[in-house]
């Protein structure tokens, strides 16, 4: 094998550099990625479902990301309002045509197929080497933190503050012990329209708060032994606190959208506890399999500095390079014409030169 000279190796690498870089910067490529909604739209759902199979990572996380976070909350609040009413009035193809298709559908292939392809792949990982999968998705959102930080028009006091504050909530949250709660339906209802909520946060984990709940184990076991009463009612809280916290959220986002940016990126931030590669194992418990999972976890810092903690920090800067590359790309640009919906493009145009004025 023929060895080049340190010159012509360092001149290759510049080569590879900079033809990666005018790779990136080809306006051709951009704009196909940017311009193709199914690909872009498929791609989002399937990063979506790849983040929901690894526990304490939120799909909510990816959309805001990816740019579709106001979409999405404007495609449950029409399905949850418009397309209902029309339906209940008996209007079925008024109902039928109501439906964004063109939104929900290349995002809901996305996710199934990345759940039906990546979820034995990832249970795998996070089984033999849970710390490599936890430094990737811990650049990845850490990244994310600094791409949806720049959607703040202009940073302000109140946005620290709120940012700072949802930060410390959210490392709280993710870091909370289980609690017995009363075993009743009206704690079922409220247990689920509180983890479907969650699971529509960015940072926050809806499974995971049913853990802290002590609903998890209960609603597993009613899908095991087809307990009707207790789904309905599960399902009937999940699709109440769906459509009622989608209707706040769209207010907030055409009224206060730094704000509400602010907070969701704190949401993401104090959310790094929870993904933290070094664990230490405090308590345990056994799922509905009869596996022992961990239940309590303590974050430490690596035990020594060995092969195994260089592969964590390359994995880490994987996690960041990946999120800078579609920032580049202009994939993680918001988006508002996904729905075809004129006035919720309007009211989120208005919205963002309403900050950029200072009225609101």
């Amino acid at each position: 094998m023929t060895i080049l000279p340190e010159s012509d190796r360092k001149r290759n690498y510049f080569t590879i550099f900079y033809y990666t870089k005018s790779l990136m910067h080809k306006p051709s490529i951009r704009s196909w990625i940017r311009n193709n909604r199914f690909f872009r739209l498929f791609l989002t759902g399937f990063t979506m479902g790849a983040a929901d199979i690894v526990p304490g990572v939120s799909g909510g996380t990816v959309a805001f990301l990816m740019g579709i976070y106001e979409e999405l909350i404007q495609s449950i609040k029409t399905v949850s309002g418009t397309t209902l009413k029309l339906f209940l009035q008996g209007k079925w193809r008024a109902a039928w045509q109501s439906v964004p298709f063109r939104f929900v559908i290349p995002l809901g292939l996305g996710l199934m197929t990345a759940i039906f392809t990546l979820a034995r792949a990832f249970a795998y990982l996070l089984n033999t080497y849970p710390q490599f999968l936890w430094a990737f998705f811990f650049g990845l959102v850490l990244a994310s933190v600094y791409v949806v930080s720049k959607r703040v028009v202009t940073w302000d006091m109140h946005d620290y503050i709120a940012a700072g504050v949802t930060a410390v909530l959210a490392y709280i949250i993710v870091g909370a012990v289980p609690v017995e709660t009363p075993n009743t339906l009206l704690a079922l209802f409220v247990s689920g329209a509180i983890a479907i909520c969650a699971m529509i946060l960015p940072g926050v984990s809806g499974s995971f708060l049913l853990v802290i709940m002590g609903k998890y184990e209960q609603i597993l076991s009613a899908v095991n032994n087809r307990d009707i009463i207790t789904l309905v009612v599960f399902a009937l809280g999940c699709a109440v606190g769906l459509a009622l916290f989608s209707r706040v959220l769209s207010y907030l986002f055409r009224k206060h959208h730094d704000i509400v940016v602010a907070i969701l990126t704190g949401f993401m931030l104090g959310s790094l506890r929870k993904i933290w590669p070094w664990k230490e194992v405090v308590a345990t418990r056994v799922n509905s399999h009869g596996d022992v999972v961990p239940l309590i976890e303590n974050n430490v810092f690596p035990a020594q500095f060995d092969t195994s903690f260089i592969s964590v920090i390359v994995l880490f800067l994987f996690g960041l390079v990946v999120v800078l590359v579609l920032e580049k790309l202009q994939i993680t640009k918001e988006q508002v014409g996904d729905l075809g919906d004129k006035k919720f493009e309007r009211e989120h145009t208005k919205a963002l030169q309403s900050q950029k004025e200072g009225v609101i």
